[in-house]
């Protein structure tokens, strides 16, 4: 079984990323597991460039390939916000359900509801090379919260040809159409062509 350490301390990222790649042979580690206790610093204006800074830390720290994603939210009535802010969009004090809350008021009024989740997904090899794969899920934002399954934005976000929230998703329902699910078996894809 391949050895990856994933750069996330997400802990519900963590749980989607082994649940999906455990189905490929591929045994994910965690920062903890593997004993790296870095901070890196999500300095990048796009998903890619902070996916990329995480997994070419984690990979120099470790000496084992990394995984890592950055993902976030997109409104198109709100011009892609919050995107790479999602984590913090309203304030870094707001948890996951205020941070809902926000996105809710903030969308008070607007018809166009429309939005996507996006995931971009950066596997670093110590020997310096680099895959990157992106993943998303289509929906819209709803005027209130739904369902106790996910964390961040799942429960205001009404998935695409379903009538339920990413949060009210079975984990095997959500894994199968999120953007994580889908960015990661584009990341499979890619390391059997490689391997």
């Amino acid at each position: 079984m391949r050895k990856f350490v994933l750069a996330t301390e997400n802990q519900g990222k963590i749980r989607e990323m082994r649940d999906i790649l455990s189905e490929f042979g591929i045994q994910v580690l965690s920062r903890k597991e593997v004993g790296i206790d870095i901070h890196v610093e999500e300095t990048g204006l796009t998903f890619e460039q902070n996916a990329l800074l995480k997994a070419e830390a984690i990979c120099k720290a470790s000496g084992l390939p990394s995984i890592a994603d950055d993902s976030g939210l997109e409104v198109d009535a709100l011009d892609g916000e919050p995107g790479v802010y999602s984590s913090s969009y309203g304030g870094e004090h707001l948890n996951d359900t205020r941070r809902c809350d926000y996105l809710i008021k903030k969308m008070k009024n607007m018809e166009q509801r429309s939005a996507k989740f996006v995931c971009t997904i950066v596997c670093a090899y110590p020997d310096g090379r680099n895959i990157t794969v992106k993943g998303e899920c289509f929906g819209e934002i709803m005027t209130s919260l739904r369902g106790t399954g996910g964390f961040g934005y799942d429960p205001v976000f009404l998935v695409k040809g379903t009538d339920k929230s990413m949060a009210e998703l079975a984990p095997e329902e959500k894994n199968a159409l999120s953007h994580r699910g889908n960015a990661l078996r584009a990341l499979v894809k890619e390391l059997r062509e490689m391997i």
